[in-house]
């Protein structure tokens, strides 16, 4: 929404004026994201540099648009959580019961529709435990989410014996060419359904009441209140978004090799968290952008075949991860600390 004071403030001023106002206001309202565009250019150029048989080959690119999308995708309602001022450490293991649901489901009925709504049906659920946990008891959502972590991994193994389970039959269903196959023979369907997924949640965080309130309520949670926002029901529908989303992306990631494993998850830890701050999302609440988790996320998923392109060993890669979580979160501390 445009400001009137401000319009005819500019309106007074010489169009060279005009044009220096209205860019810097363009730059104040978008910095977080044309930074974010910034690096990611500047960083595919250094890759390309550095590694220019991998990072000009096509093939890297099919890699990359199958893979980054089992993380990417729960990154994305994770900004909305983290910009609400919460966190959800659970996810990865509710990747894995997401797909116990799936895998009794098939079992039982043999349709691969039915264990696929049964898994997203569990995922839901899962997050609004999570969610009455933190709201309801009040509970932080880190120790909570710690906890649900925890349980939900060790009913995995209980329920499953520690047993994987093959899906090859599961390829025989036309869902799994929706889900996992490549469209025109050659692009992945989980980068589409990645796509997909950052539509919905900037339209979710820009265009809804929901994701006003998300802002509101990362800014300052008393004001939200304030104001009438039912900061309650806000945040729990951003831990049932995140459980969703992890049982999707669960799905997406067994089907893709046709076998669950029961460790379905646990390297996605830290991919994920660096995937949002690396976006510019402050741990502190407030302040994120999706476009900006979207880019990250093709980032940290580049950062491990560029460290293996260039002759390094992959040790590097879980701490070039940490770094960037530790950058992140300490660049928004200082900014934070100034505004303030």
């Amino acid at each position: 929404m445009t400001n009137p004071v401000n319009d005819t403030a500019i309106d007074r001023q010489s169009p060279r004026q005009n044009q220096r106002l209205r860019l810097r206001r363009f730059l104040s309202s978008n910095g977080t994201q044309l930074g974010i565009i910034g690096v990611f250019v500047a960083l595919w150029a250094v890759f390309i540099l550095l590694a220019p048989r991998t990072f000009l080959s096509p093939q890297i690119y099919r890699a990359f648009m199958s893979t980054v999308p089992f993380f990417g995708i729960i990154a994305l309602p994770l900004t909305m959580a983290i910009i609400a001022g919460e966190m959800d450490l659970s996810f990865p293991a509710i990747m894995a019961i997401g797909m116990v649901a799936f895998a009794y489901t098939f079992q039982f009925t043999g349709s691969v529709p039915l264990a696929f709504v049964a898994s997203l049906a569990t995922g839901s659920a899962v997050g609004l435990i999570n969610g009455i946990i933190v709201v309801g008891i009040g509970i932080p959502s880190l120790v909570a989410t710690i906890g649900t972590q925890f349980f939900w991994r060790g009913a995995v193994l209980v329920l499953l014996g520690g047993k994987g389970t093959s899906l090859i039959v599961a390829r025989e269903s036309f869902l799994y060419n929706v889900l996992v196959g490549k469209m025109f023979g050659y692009i992945p369907m989980q980068f589409l359904w990645m796509l997909l997924a950052t539509l919905i949640s900037w339209i979710i965080l820009n265009r809804t009441r929901l994701g006003a309130h998300i802002y509101l309520i990362g800014d300052n949670a008393q004001s939200a209140e304030l104001m009438g926002v039912n900061t309650k029901r806000t945040r729990l529908a951003v831990f049932v978004l995140v459980g969703v989303a992890s049982a999707f992306a669960g799905v997406l990631a067994s089907l893709t090799v046709s076998f669950f494993w029961p460790s379905l998850g646990a390297g996605y830890l830290l991919q994920t968290l660096a995937s949002v701050f690396l976006g510019g999302t402050s741990v502190f609440g407030g302040v994120g952008t999706i476009l900006g988790t979207f880019l990250g996320s093709y980032i940290i998923g580049a950062i491990e075949a560029a460290i293996v392109a260039i002759g390094l060993t992959g040790f590097w890669t879980k701490l070039i991860y940490g770094l960037i979580i530790i950058l992140s979160v300490s660049m928004h501390a200082v900014l934070r600390r100034r505004m303030g």
